[in-house]
């Protein structure tokens, strides 16, 4: 019976896992919040600066796949243990980096320890608990995701503004040290003994496609989409990614068992995570942007002012687990994407000088969206997945999330940077010719929303220009995501089953004895 494995101590189980995963998670945003002061102590050019944001997200959306794989291999509260060992360290020392090239790189070293994290807290907490529990477990994990993904810009300004960029990095390291103590006490190891070898050539074609994907996103910052660079890495990406699906065809231990895909939740939570990484990954950085650089507000009063989002999110996934019990993984991810469509759209109609009671309500939205949506995709495709390979399932749905953000963040800011060049032309046509000169050039500030930067340059009459054309490059991005909102919306209606699964489709297959060893 499936209650052989369960651990004596699953809830604190899940606070450990909960712990390492706020950890991984807050990281994709508390960082942006302390790049002006991190520039400002290293000296730092816009392209080094950059790459302390790119670094993370590159090695973490690469490894994640592997990281689950490796868990499923050499145990997963060891490879857990080992993730949160990297990732700590690696905090540590990006708190005491001296110079930008260091920072870069122990950032880098962060993102193989999230790779590690990620996917194993998932799995741990499906193997952890009873069958019943288990929606609700997975919904206090999404949950968390959700807190420390929306905390960031929060708890960032406040530790730059009161203490030190630094501090950022050091919030991880007494967090890290605390849930190494309670997953070394309460988490049973477990494993996948079925699958002793790993599938090198998979690995290696894996890995290295999605290398040149997020790469190749990362460097739309800086490269046009149709430089040579680009096209070569999202080519290369293609052909190693289409070369691995045919190896894991034929190869008799592949490293994702194509069954996973022929179940139909499965593939359709794939789908749908994907769908919300690059529709809601991206926004959240340019709504704290909006607050900062068209609003006037610090760090941390722009964090405050996302707290509708974070709080509504948390409370909401919270209570997941009765939710999914009551109406079923497809009601609940068709309402969370449709309340997530309308709040982008909602956002979409904000102006430079849009009040705060106009907004608010539209992050509720989204906090409703995203706490309804997120445990659902978890949930649902988690369950019927052999707990011997929830390592490398949790992996792929993970990989998901993080190439959809790398995805949405390049195409965002794309289509961003379209519509606020496009305002900024019919903008400066409005101008003193004396303005027009001077500001002509100025662009890329228009694109980061730096109107205070252009007005010290071109005049005062160029700021209100330059902002009202930033927020027309936001209002495109939110309507591109509500689009993709509404069609996650579409995959999740038709591609899940239409009923409640059953309490026998709900239990995770029994793993094999021996991964049940402590």
């Amino acid at each position: 019976m499936r209650s052989a494995r369960v651990t004596s101590r699953p809830w604190w189980t899940l606070a450990a896992m909960c712990f390492g995963l706020f950890m991984i998670m807050l990281d994709n945003t508390i960082v942006n919040i302390a790049l002006p002061s991190i520039q400002r102590s290293l000296h730092t050019t816009p392209e080094t600066l950059q790459w302390t944001i790119d670094a993370y997200v590159l090695t973490f959306a690469v490894l994640i796949l592997l990281g689950g794989k490796l868990g499923d291999r050499f145990g997963r509260k060891r490879m857990f243990l080992v993730g949160l060992l990297i990732f700590t360290l690696a905090s540590a020392a990006c708190a005491q980096a001296t110079t930008d090239t260091q920072l870069v790189a122990f950032r880098a070293v962060q993102g193989v320890g999230a790779a590690l994290l990620n996917p194993l807290s998932l799995s741990i907490i499906v193997a952890a608990f009873p069958r019943k529990q288990v929606p609700t477990a997975i919904g206090i994990w999404a949950g968390v995701s959700a807190l420390g993904l929306s905390a960031g810009p929060l708890l960032g300004g406040l530790l730059v503004e009161r203490i030190s960029w630094s501090a950022v990095f050091w919030v991880n390291v007494p967090v890290g040290v605390v849930a190494a103590a309670v997953t070394a006490w309460a988490v049973r190891e477990s494993r996948d003994e079925q699958r002793r070898h790993l599938d090198l050539a998979g690995t290696a074609l894996v890995t290295g496609g999605l290398f040149a994907l997020v790469y190749g996103l990362i460097g739309t910052n800086s490269h046009a989409w149709t430089s040579a660079q680009t096209i070569a890495l999202l080519a290369g990406a293609a052909v190693l990614l289409a070369f691995f699906i045919v190896w894991e065809r034929h190869t008799r231990q592949p490293m994702i068992p194509p069954a996973f895909f022929r179940r139909r939740d499965f593939a359709t939570s794939a789908v749908v995570i994907s769908l919300v990484g690059f529709a809601f990954i991206g926004v959240l950085f340019l709504i704290v942007l909006y607050f900062q650089n068209v609003q006037g507000y610090s760090p941390l009063q722009a964090g405050i002012r996302t707290l509708p989002l974070t709080l509504t999110q948390a409370a909401i996934a919270a209570n997941a687990g009765r939710l999914n019990r009551r109406f079923g993984p497809r009601a609940q991810m068709t309402t969370g994407m449709l309340a997530l469509a309308i709040g982008l759209f909602g956002l979409a109609q904000l102006h430079v000088a849009s009040s705060y009671d106009r907004i608010w309500p539209f992050q509720v939205l989204l906090g409703l969206g995203m706490g309804l949506a997120m445990p659902a995709v978890g949930a649902a495709a988690m369950a019927g997945v052999p707990a011997d390979q929830s390592g490398i399932a949790s992996g792929v749905i993970n990989a998901g999330r993080q190439v959809g953000g790398s995805l949405g963040i390049a195409v965002l800011g794309t289509v961003a940077a379209l519509f606020a060049r496009s305002q900024w032309h019919q903008q400066l046509a409005l101008l003193p010719a004396a303005s027009q000169a001077k500001a002509a050039h100025l662009s890329s500030l228009v694109v980061g929303g730096q109107g205070r930067a252009i007005a010290a340059v071109a005049g005062r009459s160029t700021e209100l220009a330059a902002l009202t054309s930033f927020v027309d490059g936001l209002r495109g991005a939110l309507l591109t995501s509500s689009v993709l909102a509404l069609v996650a919306a579409g995959v999740a209606f038709v591609g899940l089953r239409r009923t409640r699964p059953t309490a026998q489709e709900l239990e995770v297959p029994e793993a094999a004895p021996a991964a049940r060893a402590a």
